[in-house]
């Protein structure tokens, strides 16, 4: 009876803890072509961010504010040893054909449908080492068809400044499904405040079903830059307040914490479903305006 009780402990699966977690890693430039540049020259900034993310170790990371580029070129160069990669191109650079800042001219990086010197410049990207499932891009939805939009824009105006991306992550455990952006800072020109709250309530609205998208299916993980402090800086707070305070989500007030530009705002989150165990949560070590956050999934 001993020998078979040994053999069946032993046949019990050992569930390993699974980080997520994101950074903002300033891994962006102002002209095509030249991350993948500093990326072959081995520039100082470069193996900086390569030593953070391989210091980091999550198992799944959503980078912001990297370039993008049409095969992933810059990204592979990189090589930071994830085998499973996403990311579609964003909306930042991404030209209207139109004035869209009203300074008298178009072609500027405001004139995009996120602010950009080129189209793919600041980009997001999925980075695992488990498959992926086939995501969703939410990041041509126009911002006047979000519900209660608090400057619904005009007929051309997407919401997303960078992206809105649902991505499965086929863990040995079954589905976690990632809900990624990076919304615009709410300073430098008037849209910004409303549109980075709206930004933020998009997930709000996605999750209770307000929206011509099917919600979610849990467990998932909120994360990314949301440029949004429930309690300071220049932003519209009730957003990220009701994101934080939904009951379909924990809040972990020991880890989603960043500075950003100056003084101690709390912008970078990995919110995790309510239904999700989580072992651990905190803060890594980064340069930069941004450290990266993380969270332990048991």
């Amino acid at each position: 009876m001993r020998f078979i009780l040994i053999l069946l402990l032993l046949s019990q699966p050992a569930f390993a803890e699974i980080r997520v977690a994101t950074w903002n890693a300033g891994l962006s430039r102002k002209g095509p072509g030249l991350l993948l540049r500093d990326i072959q020259k081995g520039e100082p900034e470069v193996e900086a961010a390569r030593a953070t993310i391989a210091a980091l170790d999550a198992d799944v990371l959503l980078l912001t504010n990297v370039d993008y580029d049409l095969d992933l070129v810059a990204l592979r160069a990189l090589d930071l040893g994830y085998p499973h990669l996403f990311a579609r191109r964003p909306n930042t650079g991404m030209q209207t054909g139109r004035d869209m800042d009203g300074d008298g001219r178009i072609g500027g990086p405001r004139d995009g449908q996120g602010y950009g010197w080129f189209s793919g410049q600041g980009g997001m990207a999925v980075l695992s080492r488990f498959p992926l499932g086939e995501g969703r891009d939410f990041s041509a939805f126009l911002w006047r068809d979000l519900p209660g939009a608090l400057l619904p824009g005009d007929d051309i105006q997407r919401l997303s400044t960078t992206g809105h991306w649902e991505v499965p992550i086929e863990t040995p455990d079954g589905i976690l499904t990632l809900l990624a952006f990076h919304a615009t800072p709410p300073v430098f020109e008037p849209r910004n405040a409303p549109r980075n709250h709206d930004e933020t309530a998009f997930w709000t609205a996605l999750i209770d079903d307000r929206l011509p998208f099917a919600p979610p299916a849990p467990p998932f993980v909120i994360l990314g830059d949301a440029n949004a402090d429930p309690d300071r800086g220049d932003g519209i707070p009730e957003a990220i307040r009701a994101l934080l305070a939904h009951p379909k989500v924990q809040d972990l007030h020991s880890g989603p914490t960043a500075t950003f530009e100056v003084g101690a705002l709390r912008v970078d989150y990995v919110l995790p479903s309510s239904d999700l165990d989580v072992a651990a949560a905190g803060m890594g070590e980064g340069g930069g305006t941004h450290r990266p956050v993380w969270i332990d999934l048991r």
